[in-house]
């Protein structure tokens, strides 16, 4: 209890679940690059004969997902009351962009996830609502002819965007709350962060981007 009651413990609980939700983002760009080998339907067909697994993990993701918005939204509200008239604006010598803005980028993504989740989980949206109605899901069809759309297309893109700037002071910021950081390391880490942060930007922004150019089409 004295983990939550502190910010310190805030701050770590909220810095453990977003490297944990970075190991997921990893582990479904795997997925999702199967599309490049023709692979994605039966990745796809794979993971829904296995409901359980499934549902066990969507249950887990939403608990830490929970975790990591419930801590960051706090610990946010609680500098803002202790630091009035833009502090980090004014006061924090290394403030950046990217870390002044944790709050809305996380906001943004937590938006696109929502419209990731209604288009290709519950099917929601027009372009792939035909999708709900087919007894297989053809997901290679599906992914393709949404991000044939220019406008989601740059949808994404811009999410890609987010996700970059928030991961970049993310990943250091984690070391920092950790105490595995110093001003030593602190530019290699910093560089690290970006480093991976734009590796993950570029490697989701490859499929749709790949789509609008024709490599892979219907």
């Amino acid at each position: 209890m004295r983990l939550l009651n502190s910010s310190v413990g805030r701050k770590i609980l909220m810095s453990i679940s977003g490297q944990l939700l970075i190991i997921f983002i990893l582990i479904h760009l795997v997925g999702n690059s199967t599309i490049y080998f023709g692979l994605i339907n039966a990745y796809a067909e794979h993971l829904h004969s296995l409901p359980p697994v499934v549902w066990i993990f969507r249950a887990a993701m939403l608990a830490i997902v929970s975790v990591h918005i419930c801590y960051g939204v706090m610990l946010t509200l609680e500098n803002w009351k202790a630091n009035p008239a833009k502090y980090a604006v004014k006061r924090q010598l290394k403030a950046t962009f990217a870390s002044e803005n944790m709050i809305w980028t996380g906001a943004l993504i937590g938006l696109f996830v929502l419209y990731h989740l209604a288009q290709f989980t519950l099917k929601w949206t027009p372009d792939v609502a035909w999708a709900a109605a087919t007894p297989v899901v053809d997901v290679y069809k599906m992914v393709v002819t949404s991000f044939s759309n220019a406008l989601i297309a740059v949808l994404y893109f811009f999410a890609m965007v987010m996700l970059f700037l928030h991961l970049s002071h993310g990943i250091p910021s984690f070391l920092q709350t950790m105490g595995w950081n110093n001003d030593k390391t602190e530019p290699v880490f910093g560089l690290g962060g970006k480093v991976i942060a734009a590796f993950l930007m570029l490697a989701y922004i490859s499929i749709p981007a790949t789509i609008l150019v024709g490599l892979l089409k219907l």
